[in-house]
C-alpha cells in the first residue's frame, strides 16, 4: 500500500505541475478540441465512413467491433471496481477546465479508445502510424490539460487499448 501512495503522490506532482503552466483560457480552448476528438460517436463515424468508401466487408470493420468488445467492458470494470476519484474531487481548491462524463478517473476512457483505434488503423495504413499515434498521444495529453485525469490514469488507457487492440488483432 506505501507503494501506491508514493505513485499517487509523485502522480500528483506531475500532473500539477502540467495543469499549473497552462492556466491560458485560449490554450484550453486548444486541448478542449484535441479531447472532443476522442469522444465515442467520433469512433463509430470513422468506422461508417471506411466502411462506406471500402465496403463494409473490409476488414477493419469487424475487427474495431471486436476491439470494442474487449476494450469497453475492460475499461467499465477498472473503473467501476478501482474508483479513483478524478484530480477535482481528489485535491482540494482544484477546479478542472471542463466537467467530466463520470465520476472516476483512472483509467481514461478517451485514451484508451484513441490508442486502440491508432493500433488498428496503423495496422491496415502503417504510413499513418507516426500521426495516429501522435493523435492518440495528444488525446492522452489533452485529458490530463484539462484537469479530469491524472497521468497514471493516460498511461493505463493507453496499455488498456493497446492490449485490447494487439488481442484483437491476434484473434482475426
Amino acid at each position: 500500500m506505501k507503494y501506491l501512495h508514493t505513485i499517487h503522490h509523485y502522480d500528483t506532482l506531475v500532473f500539477l505541475r502540467l495543469i499549473n503552466r497552462q492556466r491560458h483560457v485560449s490554450i484550453s480552448y486548444f486541448w478542449s478540441a484535441l479531447s472532443k476528438t476522442g469522444n465515442g460517436p467520433l469512433y463509430l463515424i470513422v468506422i461508417l465512413a471506411i466502411g462506406a468508401q471500402l465496403g463494409f466487408d473490409h476488414a477493419l470493420i469487424p475487427l474495431a467491433v471486436l476491439a470494442f468488445f474487449i476494450e469497453r467492458p475492460c475499461y467499465f470494470i477498472l473503473k467501476n471496481s478501482l474508483q479513483r476519484h478524478r484530480p477535482q474531487d481528489a485535491l482540494n481548491n482544484f477546479q478542472s477546465f471542463i466537467v467530466p462524463h463520470d465520476k472516476f478517473s483512472f483509467p481514461s476512457g478517451h485514451t484508451s479508445a484513441a490508442f486502440l483505434m491508432a493500433v488498428l488503423l496503423s495496422s491496415f495504413w502503417p504510413a499513418l502510424d507516426m500521426l495516429l499515434y501522435l493523435w492518440a498521444t495528444g488525446v492522452g495529453i489533452s485529458r490530463v490539460m484539462l484537469g479530469v485525469h491524472f497521468p497514471t490514469d493516460i498511461l493505463a488507457g493507453a496499455c488498456l487499448g493497446i492490449s485490447a487492440a494487439e488481442l484483437s488483432l491476434s484473434l482475426l
